[in-house]
């Protein structure tokens, strides 16, 4: 398994659903490489490991916003609206599903959503910085303005109905 390959592969899948950072329950199962029955069928199982926090389902209005991002047929498929798992949900299904394959996978995916936090926050703290300079950039802007007026002024050509100006004898 390319771990590199598969960390692309898991940040691809997860989402940003109720402000939470969330994956797919058949995402997980391919991960997984069960059924997504069986994924919830475990989960279920274990429900007290599970609230909300760690894993939800989706809405209708949630699940057709989801649909529409990867272009699913309104035919066939699910019977009920999929339930997705924020981080601590993966790293509970963990201690659920116990084979090997399911302990290196959620290795991946909690490695996937230490990247994405830490891309998250390189942007918060652009996006930081760049409002401090808007706001001290802002007081200055009859400054700045008149600045470049002066030098719009000592870039033109000099007006050919001035006169060289001279002695007369």
């Amino acid at each position: 398994m390319n771990k590199l390959i598969l960390q692309e592969t898991i940040a691809n899948k997860i989402y940003y659903i109720r402000g939470q950072k969330v994956m797919l329950d058949k995402d997980l199962a391919v991960l997984y490489g069960i059924r997504t029955k069986v994924l919830l069928q475990s989960m279920k199982r274990n429900i007290k490991r599970f609230p909300e926090d760690f894993m939800f389902q989706l809405d209708q209005k949630e699940y057709s916003i989801l649909r529409s991002q990867f272009v699913t047929s309104k035919w066939g498929g699910r019977r009920y609206f999929p339930y997705v798992f924020t981080e601590q949900g993966v790293a509970m299904l963990s201690s659920v599903l116990k084979s090997e394959r399911a302990i290196e996978v959620n290795i991946v995916i909690m490695r996937a959503f230490v990247k994405l936090r830490k891309i998250f926050g390189t942007h918060k703290e652009l996006a930081e910085k760049l409002k401090n300079l808007e706001s001290r950039i802002k007081d200055h802007d009859e400054e700045i303005r008149m600045i470049f007026e002066a030098i719009r002024q000592l870039m033109k050509p000099p007006d050919q109905s001035i006169k060289k100006i001279g002695f007369k004898v």
